[in-house]
């Protein structure tokens, strides 16, 4: 049999290109970019189409087939850049030589020392992301339980807030504006021989605004409240003023158990406190459970309600619509954050969430850590103008 010929210039060139197209591939699957086979292959044949020595060419090609989704772009930016500042696609040289991908996760508790792995002859293409930016834009119902664990200890950073009202109590100014103080002023006055050169004033305080939040636990939100129960148990633990309800087929009240300092001991109490949890949905007869029990008695007046829930309701839509319009009386407002609002074309048809939506002041997304950042920077928003 004649032995086999070397491959030619062109061979070995599309052979380049078939190995780092198969490597860049992987390095984007390996940071949560999904990359179907059918993609996969459209890249080679674009790589092949354009001019490869040039980069901007090879980072088009790519992102035209391999990235559909626009939430990606970032991300497929940081791989590019991290896979081809160590790896050409340069076709003039033939000999191959064996690339080894390592993929490092960026934590605050990274060590100095970075360790490498593999064949100490080939060549290490290492590429780095934050956990925090693979997790932002990620959909709750999409985490794994390591992906939950991580979302909570990012949801302890964030600033949980909150705004600020208006307090009856008065406090002292440095500035010669506002109510005379008298009682300042005269002891001030007693020890000048009694004449008031110094004069005392005072102005409006605030206090911290009450966060009341409405988490609605049953069957259809079963994916996302895993995830925002650790949202609102990181903002009982980091903010003073803060009460939490359940909604179902019942009202409870989960304020004490998700206020310890251990977060998986309060998620467990508070999960073993819900005895509705994954079951049906009366958030009509909840809400109004929570009007009359609590709500009028002072806990939702002139209170920031936040109800964490889908829309989806069995109940009667006028016992909603009756329900929200009370609470909207109550409260200094309502904000609902609804996780499929995120959906491509989504529309508020729920019975429940259209009855509710008149009587709500701001609706939001809520399917992803970013979401909750908004959340969080709306409540805050108040600091700086109380009223």
């Amino acid at each position: 049999m004649p032995a086999s010929a070397p491959p030619s210039p062109t061979e070995g060139a599309d052979l380049a290109i078939d190995r780092v197209a198969v490597a860049f591939v992987s390095a984007l699957r390996k940071v949560g970019i999904d990359v179907p086979v059918g993609a996969a292959l459209n890249y080679y044949e674009a790589l092949g189409a354009v001019d490869v020595v040039h980069r901007d060419s090879v980072y088009w090609a790519g992102r035209a087939t391999l990235v559909p989704h626009p939430n990606d772009f970032e991300l497929y930016d940081h791989v590019f850049a991290a896979f081809f500042e160590s790896h050409s696609l340069e076709v003039r040289r033939v000999e191959m030589v064996e690339e080894v991908v390592e993929l490092a996760v960026d934590s605050d508790e990274a060590d100095g020392d970075d360790q490498s792995s593999g064949d100490e002859e080939a060549p290490v293409i290492t590429l780095r992301y934050s956990a925090h930016e693979v997790l932002s834009e990620k959909d709750f119902a999409a985490y794994d339980d390591d992906e939950l664990a991580e979302a909570q200890r990012l949801m302890q950073r964030m600033t949980l807030v909150g705004g600020r009202r208006p307090s009856r109590r008065r406090v002292p100014t440095r500035h010669n504006r506002g109510r005379p103080d008298l009682r300042r002023t005269v002891r001030q006055a007693l020890r000048s021989g009694g004449e008031p050169i110094d004069r005392k004033f005072t102005h409006q305080g605030d206090r911290l605004r009450r966060v009341v939040f409405l988490l609605d636990v049953s069957g259809s939100m079963e994916t996302y409240a895993r995830a925002l129960l650790r949202f609102v148990q990181a903002a009982v633990a980091g903010r003073r003023r803060v009460e939490v309800f359940t909604l179902g087929t019942r009202l409870t009240r989960v304020t004490r158990e998700l206020g310890g300092r251990d977060p998986d001991r309060a998620l467990t109490y508070a999960t073993e406190a819900v005895e509705d949890w994954s079951g049906g949905t009366r958030l009509g007869e909840s809400l109004a459970a929570f009007n009359n029990e609590w709500g009028q008695r002072g806990m939702a007046r002139g209170a920031s309600v936040v109800v964490l829930s889908d829309g989806w309701d069995r109940g009667e839509p006028e016992v909603m619509a009756e329900q929200m319009q009370r609470l909207h009386r109550l409260a200094h407002e309502v904000i609902w954050v609804n996780p499929l609002k995120a959906s491509p074309g989504y529309q508020p048809l729920a019975q429940g969430m259209a009855a509710a939506l008149p009587y709500v002041d701001r609706f939001i997304e809520g399917h992803c850590l970013d979401s909750l950042e908004i959340l969080a920077e709306l409540l805050a928003s108040e600091r700086a103008n109380p009223s």
